[in-house]
């Protein structure tokens, strides 16, 4: 989805919420700060125009106090103003963090599955801190231009001349929002393509480097290496394009500044040579005019980051309004797994017709076995079983799938796929990710019901020993066999394997399955597998062709 940019401030402006005030008090601390920083030349100014004549009310000593009252309170309000600004920005964007967790804990699974986890991390990460440009220095820019430019505007017509004050008012539209406009303009396309292509080119580095052992076996470091030169390329191409439309807004600002100062002072000169204005507050006018310029210059020159800010935010905004494709059911029912009865379950997916007319079912106390060539919707019906999609036809102990409560579903049954993922932590880290409270006893238990006490323990470190980043110290069957051992010590009453002996040699199979069927009493298995020969633990087989159930086989 494309926002127009007003949209996207308004939604980012809306997360400000309780910090609102804090907000306020850096643009209040801004727009005295700025008035004061244009005080020091004005009020010099006033000291210039009492020594030429003018009659000037404030006495010498109020003019001198007030310079240097201003050139304080400057430096001092300035540091207010920043601190509140980004006060406001670190605390929002932990905050737009943490909202962000939630949304996936929420989309996750089935949403999650067609991200990209290279897009999701450059999200929180850099994408998330661009928009700190948006908190910190956009907000309170525009308010205090705003305010000071009318301030001056009012000041200068007051004091020296409306025609010098017309003057800074076209002065202040065409730098303040018709120059910012044009570049936004100018920009638009060009930051929305530049923050796509590195989010791209993150997603596919991070993919490079979790896959480098792939990569090294399989002799494609040549053409990574040229993909990955390609995509940066790419990226210094669209760094370098926005970087030099920047640079022209820049300097458009810059050339307006001067015409707009060689303009004022020529139409404050033809004023006093026309006798319409005094020496004196001629120079007052002119000068509070050259001094008021940088609040409007800082809004000019925001398009060359906010449009950048802008396309963050439009993904982040996204991803915070993206409809997950099942939500968590509450406040249904609860079960304790005894059996599962599948009937006539039918699902497509974007309209593709992926399962047909699957009915079968599984009691307590069985292993069930799933046959079929990959794409054949094997791994799709253990996902449904969980739920990460909406379907009918799914009944646990007689109750409807969509019946049951989310955190009760997740409780009794669970699964393992065949790529089980280890944080690099200790192996014991690993395993109380299934039961946070489970005793030593109870880890070691569940390891040796899955076989892999033994090898632990074999460990220099034992139960402390750190897996590793992607756990390469560990073999396949290994890694596996640590799965096993958390769906264990999970005490979920159906265990859901896909394809969990794909990757592993045979006598780590045969160890698998070996555990697998020691555990047969207290459990009950789905065993799904494109390879036959891994059933034969199984009381029951199905086999699965084009979404079908083609044959059943049943041990007697």
């Amino acid at each position: 989805m494309r926002r127009n940019g007003f949209v996207i401030m308004a939604k980012l402006i809306t997360l400000v919420g309780s910090f609102f005030f804090v907000m306020l008090l850096a643009i209040l601390n801004g727009i005295i700060g700025n008035l004061c920083a244009m005080g020091v030349t004005i009020f010099a100014s006033l000291g210039i125009a009492k020594a030429l004549g003018e009659a000037i009310i404030l006495p010498w000593w109020a003019i001198i106090t007030l310079i240097a009252a201003s050139g304080l309170l400057r430096g001092i309000l300035r540091y207010f103003e920043q601190y509140s600004n980004h006060y406001i920005a670190f605390k929002l964007l932990a905050i737009i963090r943490d909202k962000i967790f939630r949304q996936l804990r929420i989309l996750a699974p089935a949403k999650l599955e067609e991200k990209k986890k290279g897009s999701i991390i450059s999200m929180l990460t850099a994408d998330i801190e661009t928009l700190e440009v948006f908190y910190a220095h956009t907000i309170s820019p525009i308010c205090i231009a705003f305010i000071c430019s009318l301030t001056i505007v009012l000041f200068v017509g007051f004091v020296a001349s409306w025609y010098l004050s017309l003057v800074a008012l076209g002065a202040y539209i065409i730098i303040g929002i018709i120059i910012p406009i044009i570049s936004s303009n100018l920009l638009k396309n060009t930051g929305v393509k530049y923050r796509n292509d590195f989010s791209n080119f993150n997603s596919y580095f991070l993919d490079s480097i979790k896959g480098v052992k792939e990569i090294l076996l399989n002799n494609a470091v040549k053409e990574r290496k040229e993909e990955i030169a390609s995509r940066s390329d790419t990226l210094i191409k669209s760094t370098t394009k926005i970087k030099r439309k920047t640079s022209i807004s820049y300097g458009i600002t810059e050339l307006f500044v001067s015409i707009i100062i060689a303009l004022t002072l020529f139409i404050g000169i033809i004023l006093y040579k026309n006798n319409e204005i005094t020496i004196g507050k001629m120079i007052i006018g002119v000068v509070a005019i050259f001094s008021s310029f940088g609040p409007v210059i800082a809004i000019s020159a925001l398009p060359g980051n906010l449009t950048q800010t802008f396309s963050s935010g439009d993904r982040v905004i996204n991803l915070l309004e993206e409809k997950p494709k099942v939500y968590d059911i509450e406040n249904k029912k609860d079960f304790d797994f005894e059996k599962l009865e599948i009937n006539n379950l039918t699902f497509k997916y974007d309209d593709k017709p992926i399962l047909k007319n699957i009915s079968l079912n599984v009691n307590k106390g069985e292993i069930v076995g799933i046959v079929g060539e990959s794409g054949c919707g094997k791994s799709t019906l253990l996902k449904l079983l969980l739920r990460f999609y909406e379907s009918e036809g799914i009944k646990y102990n007689g109750i409807d799938i969509n019946n049951i409560n989310s955190e009760s579903l997740y409780k009794n049954v669970t699964m393992i796929s065949q790529n089980v993922y280890l944080f690099d932590e200790t192996i014991k880290y690993n395993l109380l990710v299934a039961n946070p409270n489970a005793t030593d006893e109870e880890i070691f238990d569940a390891c040796k019901k899955a076989s892999i006490h033994d090898f632990i323990m074999s460990l220099p470190n034992g139960y402390d020993t750190i897996v590793g980043a992607k756990a390469d110290n560990l073999s396949a069957g290994e890694k596996q066999r640590i799965g096993l051992a958390r769906s264990f010590l999970r005490g979920a009453n159906l265990i859901l394997l896909d394809e969990v002996t794909s990757n592993v040699d045979s006598i780590n199979e045969g160890i698998i399955l070996k555990a697998l069927k020691e555990q047969k009493k207290d459990k009950s298995i789905i065993m799904v597998s494109h390879r036959e020969s891994t059933m034969a633990i199984a009381d029951r087989t199905y086999y699965i062709e084009n979404g079908e159930i083609r044959w059943r086989y049943e041990w007697f």
